[in-house]
């Protein structure tokens, strides 16, 4: 029988501190789940093998710490069978249909297995993981014509061993990341996870198992956006009481409000839902919120 299994860990661009979630897939439900969640199934292996992205059912033996998040059973997992004998791999998993915009960070965690007893090199059967992107929404062209079709899916965002080193992908989970550019505007995309590996299959010199985990697409935003998505101050401009809501399930600890040379003039413990700044003088000031989140800032002027 051929494959056992291998090794390594790396990491691309790190996402922000404050983000708003615009998708997010844990692979925590049955493998059934992923076309009813709008996933896209397509095996253009050539020869074509019986394998498939599947989330397991029961723990695995070569992935004993389980999913990057979610428990033991939550990753999809995806192997040499996708071909046979040896042949090229080209093995892809389709998301729905995404509104991205630019700056928008689309992420994922993967590895490959380990064994508790390996060959040495442990790592005999290099994998390779493609991310790739379609600017055309729901109108995107499926690969469908062989290993080399792409479909409308030619950008190439994410690359995770391309040479097929022994020992070039990540035996631990870890995070492979890009950031949407040359997108102004919302546009809706299809990203695709693309197990390709030349010379792979059961009899092939590469090939082996690999799983897929925490799918995401964050927004990143500024102190003052994460302050606009979770918390309200009012009125502004202001003169005596300044009005305040949090809009989250975030705790507060302190809210704070500095002046233009950065002094604290004001600072209370907690949440509270008015503030007196009428011994303030008239200017511009920020208000400052430290939570269990994050912290978010705003201007707000005092007549």
């Amino acid at each position: 029988m051929k494959k056992l299994l291998l090794s390594l860990s790396l990491s691309l661009v790190a996402t922000a501190s404050f983000a708003q979630s615009i998708y997010s897939y844990g692979f925590d439900a049955p493998t059934a789940s992923l076309v009813t969640d709008g996933w896209i199934q397509t095996n253009q292996s050539d020869p074509v093998g019986a394998s498939t992205y599947i989330v397991p059912t029961t723990a695995s033996t070569v992935f004993t710490t389980g999913g990057q998040a979610g428990g033991p059973l939550s990753m999809a997992i995806v192997n040499y069978n996708s071909t046979t004998g040896a042949g090229i791999i080209s093995n892809w998993l389709i998301t729905p249909t995404i509104s991205v915009k630019q700056g928008d960070v689309i992420s994922f965690y993967t590895r490959t297995a380990t064994y508790n007893a390996a060959p040495s090199p442990a790592n005999t059967f290099p994998d390779r993981l493609e991310l790739r992107g379609s600017a055309n929404g729901d109108f995107s062209v499926i690969p469908s014509g062989g290993a080399d079709d792409l479909g409308d899916f030619g950008e190439l965002l994410v690359s995770v061993n391309p040479d097929l080193d022994l020992t070039g992908y990540p035996d631990s989970w870890t995070q492979y990341s890009f950031t949407i550019t040359g997108f102004p505007t919302e546009t809706a995309v299809k990203l695709a996870l693309r197990y390709y590996v030349t010379d792979g299959g059961p009899l092939g010199a590469n090939s082996n198992i690999i799983a897929i985990d925490s799918f995401n697409v964050d927004r990143p935003l500024s102190t003052d956006g994460f302050f606009a998505q979770n918390y309200k101050v009012w009125p502004n401009p202001a003169t005596t009481v300044l009005n305040f809501a949090n809009n989250a399930t975030s705790t507060i600890n302190s809210i704070q409000i500095t002046d233009l040379n950065g002094r604290t003039v004001k600072e209370v413990k907690g949440m509270v839902e008015q503030i007196n700044i009428s011994e303030l003088n008239a200017g511009l000031y920020f208000v400052k919120v430290n939570s269990n989140e994050g912290t978010g800032t705003t201007k707000i002027i005092k007549k």
